[in-house]
C-alpha cells in the first residue's frame, strides 16, 4: 500500500495561486493513478483532478478546468496541484488519493488510499 501526505495549503486572496503537493511513500508511487479531491463544510467530497500513472493523461471537471493543473514527478514520489485564479468557492480541504484501477478515475469510490488533507481558504 501507499501512504500519502499533503502540504501547501493556506490562506490566499481571490485571484491568487497555490501549489499543493502530495508526498507518497510505501509501494511504488509510479504504479498508481492519482487524483485530487476537495470537501467544503457541509458538502460532499468533490473530484478536482486526476492523472494517469505515467502522467500522459489528465482529467478535470468544468469547475476547475483551465485554472488547475495536476502533475506528478515519479522520481520524487510526489503529486502536485497547481491552482490559479482561485475563487472563494474553491475553499475546502483538499485530499490526494491513489487508485489501483487502470486508467484515469474521477469517482472517489474508485480510489483506495487517501491522505489526511490540507486546508485551502480563499478570501474575497
Amino acid at each position: 500500500q501507499v501512504q500519502l501526505v499533503e502540504s501547501g495549503g493556506g490562506l490566499v486572496q481571490a485571484g491568487g495561486s497555490l501549489r499543493l503537493s502530495c508526498a507518497a511513500s510505501g509501494r511504488t508511487f509510479s504504479t498508481y493513478n492519482m487524483g485530487w479531491f476537495r470537501q467544503a463544510p457541509g458538502k460532499e467530497r468533490e473530484f478536482v483532478a486526476a492523472i494517469s500513472w505515467s502522467g500522459d493523461r489528465t482529467y478535470y471537471p468544468d469547475s476547475v478546468k483551465g485554472r488547475f493543473t495536476i502533475s506528478r514527478d515519479n522520481a520524487k514520489n510526489t503529486l502536485y496541484l497547481q491552482m490559479s485564479s482561485l475563487k472563494p468557492e474553491d475553499t475546502a480541504v483538499y485530499y490526494c488519493a491513489a487508485s489501483d484501477l487502470n486508467g484515469v478515475r474521477w469517482s472517489s469510490g474508485e480510489y483506495d488510499y487517501w491522505g489526511q488533507g490540507t486546508q485551502v481558504t480563499v478570501s474575497s
